[in-house]
């Protein structure tokens, strides 16, 4: 028996590594159509603004999709709903690359920001089903948070060099071929049917789970840290260009704070046993608001860069540790609806913002919308004391 019992685990490793693989490709999707889209904007003359509506396309759809993704993985487990995102994301990226209109952009961003919203359910629940302990949940989620880290950290830097040399149509063309790949690494994951539900079978309504005390305190330390993450995603085309850096410049720094992001995740896998959640989260909260309020003043593409890279670090350790607890905070045949209603609370919540921050950056200053997010971290420390 001590001899076939590695087989299994073998097996798990295996399947999760085309986990991680799957999620980088579809997210790179998404990244690159972001990037891309903001510099043909910001280059039509468009503006901030527009910009800013853009960016809150990505939100949109997840705000339909998510609760319904969440009941489909519950329902039939891993495969349908990525094939759904993966069909998704392909439509978008090609309607971008066919049609070089505001309303085909327009369009491609919502359907991409749909794409990530209905895989990333699945493949986040995927995951946590092959823990088969709760310490191992941090380390697991850490593996799956670096997937959209490196496809953050890779792809503006693609998306730009391909601009500066070819041309936009390249980039867009970059992000129609990933879902093809994602598709096909999602096919090596093993099938693992989840339990058949009778007919009669009554399935609880997933506000329910705004009932527990832990789940509510999880949602709204993430919901100020993700806003964080739109409002970096905002400013940096936008003081980029407004300062005259190239497209790979720009690129470079939003790559640094991916890059810091996937070395934090990296720093969770290897130290995942002496971290506690809690203290960990305030302490990056508190890290986030004061980069937040000096990052107007950081000079140069260098300045830039470094103080994305120190958000990278703060934003970039949160995910494993949200997803880890809320795994813990929640049923285990439940765990499809509360990843849906986390991502729906989230983007329902900041679909607005990258709006609202395009009209403060035109109105004020172009970093107001980080000393905005300064604030609201404050905040957020009152629930995570709670925690």
């Amino acid at each position: 028996m001590s001899d076939a019992a590695p087989a299994p685990r073998k097996g798990l490793r295996d399947a999760f590594v085309w986990l991680v693989a799957t999620i980088i490709c579809v997210h790179a999707c998404m990244a690159t159509t972001r990037v891309t889209a903001s510099l043909w904007v910001l280059g039509q003359g468009y503006g901030e603004a527009s910009v800013g509506m853009l960016l809150s396309l990505f939100a949109v759809a997840p705000i339909v999709l998510s609760l319904w993704a969440g009941r489909l993985a519950d329902r039939h487990g891993f495969h349908r709903p990525v094939g759904v995102g993966v069909a998704m994301a392909f439509a978008g990226a090609l309607l971008t690359l066919l049609i070089p209109k505001l309303w085909a952009i327009a369009t491609g961003c919502l359907l991409c920001g749909g794409a990530v919203a209905v895989a990333a359910v699945a493949l986040q629940r995927e995951a946590g089903l092959m823990a088969d302990e709760p310490g191992e949940l941090k380390k697991i989620f850490s593996w799956m948070a670096l997937g959209p880290a490196m496809s953050n950290a890779l792809s503006p830097i693609i998306a730009g060099l391909l601009i500066d040399h070819i041309g936009m149509t390249a980039a867009f063309a970059f992000a129609t071929l990933l879902p093809l790949v994602a598709w096909a690494l999602a096919r090596k994951v093993p099938r693992n049917p989840p339990k058949v539900y009778t007919k009669s079978f009554r399935e609880p309504a997933a506000w329910d789970l705004f009932r527990l005390p832990a789940y509510r305190r999880l949602l709204l330390v993430n919901l100020a840290l993700s806003a964080g993450w739109d409002a970096h995603s905002f400013v940096v085309p936008v003081v980029g260009h407004a300062r005259g850096l190239s497209a790979a410049s720009i690129g470079l720094v939003l790559g640094s704070f991916a890059a810091a992001a996937t070395v934090v995740r990296l720093a969770i896998v290897r130290f995942a046993d002496d971290i506690d959640e809690a203290k960990a989260l305030r302490a990056a909260m508190t890290l986030a608001t004061l980069t937040f309020i000096a990052y107007a003043w950081l000079p140069g593409t260098l300045g830039l860069m470094i103080g994305s890279a120190l958000l990278g670090v703060a934003l970039g350790s949160v995910q494993p540790m949200i997803l880890a607890m809320l795994h813990r905070a929640t049923p285990p045949d439940r765990h499809g609806q509360a990843l849906g209603l986390r991502m729906l609370t989230l983007n329902g919540a900041t679909v607005g913002m990258p709006v609202g921050f395009g009209m403060l950056a035109a109105a004020t200053a172009l970093a107001a919308p980080m000393w905005v997010m300064a604030g609201a971290l404050l905040l957020a420390q009152f629930p995570a004391r709670k925690l």
